[in-house]
């Protein structure tokens, strides 16, 4: 139900956004402990997908380095840049340069992102947010599901976060994470925080929320069918909420043990060893 209803609020983004300068929608990717199968958390589970975006026309995305202050992760900046589009402006007849052109000039045509959703020249996460979740409200009436769920926007401020309800009161909640892609890698910049830390609205920290999943993917075609590895990080992360030890750290172990571990060690019967690991 989650993918099939993303799949079509993109579906609705690509064409209501097909003529502007906003950032293009990929194809969204399930990440995060719900849809890899160890939610700690079973009552109250929240599916994630990343929304990777795509300069528009007329602009670049230049990803920069923050090296301002120390922290345990690396933050980005995502400077958006003007690139010139003449000779599409030349085969289509009616593109402005944002290059070559004057203001006077660009003033009838649609707003550029850097007027709308950047901060200096940096595109900013919570104008990205809230962008995001008015056209999540906007597109939500012409959906077939809104015919059997009730869409409630839930508070954040660096993602579009949600929860739908169907007529007999079953409900789940999503969380649209969106970012931007180093290179070809799986790595990407997140407008997820740094947990734990202030991060500022035109800060995007790195990611392998996609990288991860894709190993988790990966690993469960090598694994024995009664592989115990997620119920062993299910169990670790339950126990650990509330402490100061993060899930994420946590995660990072087990990837590890699955890496150096042979496959064949991992059936339900050696639950307890791999516990110990």
């Amino acid at each position: 139900v989650a993918e099939k209803l993303i799949s079509s609020l993109i579906l609705i983004f690509r064409h209501l956004l097909a003529d502007s300068f906003f950032p293009i929608f990929q194809t969204a990717i399930k990440v995060g402990s719900a849809f890899e199968g160890w939610s700690p958390r079973e009552e109250d589970i929240v599916y994630c997908m990343f929304v990777p975006l795509r300069a528009p026309r007329g602009h670049t995305f230049r990803l920069e380095l923050d090296t301002a202050e120390e922290r345990p992760a690396r933050n980005f900046r995502v400077r958006v840049e003007p690139v010139c589009i003449c000779m599409s402006e030349r085969l289509e007849g009616k593109l402005l340069c944002f290059l070559h052109h004057s203001e006077e000039e660009l003033r009838n045509q649609d707003t550029s992102l850097l007027r709308s959703l950047c901060t200096g020249s940096f595109l900013d996460v919570e104008k990205t947010a809230c962008w995001f979740q008015k056209l999540v409200r906007t597109s939500w009436v012409v959906l077939p599901q809104s015919a059997f769920w009730r869409l409630t926007v839930l508070p954040s401020s660096r993602s579009c976060k949600f929860k739908v309800t169907a007529r007999k009161g079953k409900s789940f909640t999503m969380e649209l994470v969106f970012g931007v892609r180093q290179g070809d890698s799986d790595v990407f910049v997140s407008s997820q925080s740094t947990e734990g830390l202030f991060t500022p609205s035109t800060t995007w920290p790195e990611t392998y929320a996609v990288a991860e999943a894709k190993f988790f993917s990966h690993m469960a075609g090598l694994l024995p069918h009664n592989s115990c590895h997620l119920k062993c990080l299910q169990l670790c992360a339950r126990i650990l909420l509330g402490s100061c030890f993060s899930t994420s750290t946590l995660k990072t172990v087990v990837m590890h043990l699955l890496n150096s571990t042979h496959p064949s060690h991992w059936r339900r019967m050696n639950v307890l060893l791999r516990l110990q690991e």
